[in-house]
């Protein structure tokens, strides 16, 4: 049971409505994958893979084993995708499991080989994702190892090539793109004449779904009579990577908390840990129960707001492990009890995950994944 007056909610129309636009935009011809890593980018795994499942979602992209057979808990039917591969002691749960591991290692598939073996699986029964190297440098596959890896996926192995895959680092780049998209092309016909065919090409996320940036890679689909997967994660919550907002994008999770205190104070006096907020006049300070345990930054001090009573109020002082407290000097008849919003909506003022962002010099992936587990998630409509 959870008391303490700071929560998040989902919002399930906001999500189906941006599943929804992402599929649209892929077309029918490709494959969409919904990423639900990180707790789905902070708004929660289960909260949102339920719902996304009920939708007729099919595909799901997490980042380890761990967080895939969390996932299969929820959604027992779904394909699952482990994207940072695995690792030694894990390879049972794959199996166990019915995960699908991206792998670019040989000995990735020493691990899997040797347990499909173990138990007595069927030749080319565990699909895998084999990840390219076009320009990412950080996993897949590098080209001049490509040709020695593919052998491994010989008639006899329990290993099926389903989908080669790879990493755009530029998206919104045209020149970076197209030299990963000459890459992971030659990639792809090194794979044809290994005498193996993917079921899909496996490239591209948010940015590439709403900006239509890379055309080549479904055109490289039809080449080889294969299917395009997109990887879609920050817009599916309501945010675009390259931009501000997308007109059609909303915003899925709201950050609420209540007022637990008010007092006054006068002019001088010193505001939180270091004093480093001083008070100019007779000033009121609502308390809020949030701070950098529950991810609001403490960058935010004397910087960020919160929105209180239709208003923006700005943080006073420094952001603590737990607390924070705000100026509502200006904001009339505020009451302890009465909601604060730390991300999202009140009356006609908005703050967004991108607005944070910008104040503390980071990303709203990074705002968004750094709500804490003990801030409770709650789905509305």
């Amino acid at each position: 049971m959870t008391t303490r007056p700071i929560w998040a909610e989902v919002s399930r129309k906001n999500l189906l409505h941006n599943y929804r636009l992402l599929l649209r935009l892929a077309g029918e011809s490709t494959e969409l994958m919904a990423v639900v890593k990180a707790n789905a980018y902070g708004h929660g795994l289960e909260l949102c893979a339920r719902a996304l499942e009920a939708e007729g979602a099919r595909w799901f992209g997490v980042t380890s084993v761990e967080e895939a057979i969390t996932l299969r808990t929820v959604c027992p039917a779904a394909r699952i995708v482990a994207f940072s591969g695995v690792w030694p002691g894990e390879a049972a749960a794959v199996f166990e499991h019915r995960l699908t591991p991206v792998v670019w290692e040989a000995w990735q598939l020493d691990l899997l080989e040797e347990e499909g073996r173990r138990r007595g699986v069927a030749a080319r029964e565990l699909p895998v994702h084999l990840e390219i190297d076009t320009g990412m440098s950080r996993q897949g596959v590098q080209r001049e190892n490509l040709t020695d890896l593919l052998t491994r996926f010989g008639e006899r192995s329990p290993l099926r090539l389903e989908a080669a895959m790879t990493h755009f680092h530029s998206p919104d780049r045209p020149e970076p793109t197209e030299l990963q998209m000459e890459g992971f092309a030659a990639a792809v016909e090194t794979i044809e004449q290994s005498g193996l065919r993917p079921e899909f090409l496996s490239a591209g996320s948010s940015a590439d779904v709403l900006d239509q940036s890379t055309r080549a890679v479904t055109e490289l689909a039809r080449r080889y009579k294969t299917r395009r997967m997109v990887r879609t994660g920050l817009a599916l919550y309501g945010y675009s990577p390259q931009r501000e907002a997308d007109a059609e994008l909303r915003p899925v999770l709201t950050w609420k908390a209540r007022v637990t205190s008010l007092r006054d104070v006068e002019a001088g006096t010193k505001v939180g840990y270091g004093g480093t907020f001083t008070a100019q006049r007779r000033t009121r300070l609502a308390l809020l129960p949030v701070g950098y345990a529950d991810g609001l930054s403490r960058l935010l001090s004397n910087r960020g707001y919160a929105l209180v009573g239709g208003e923006r109020a700005p943080v006073a002082g420094r952001i603590s492990m737990d607390q924070a407290t705000v100026d509502v000097t200006d904001i009339p008849d505020v009451r302890v009890g009465d909601e604060a919003v730390l991300i999202g909506e009140q009356g006609t003022v908005r703050v967004t995950a991108s607005e944070l962002a910008e104040l503390t010099g980071t990303i709203p992936y990074e705002v968004l994944c750094a709500i804490a587990p003990r801030v409770p998630r709650k789905m509305v409509e």
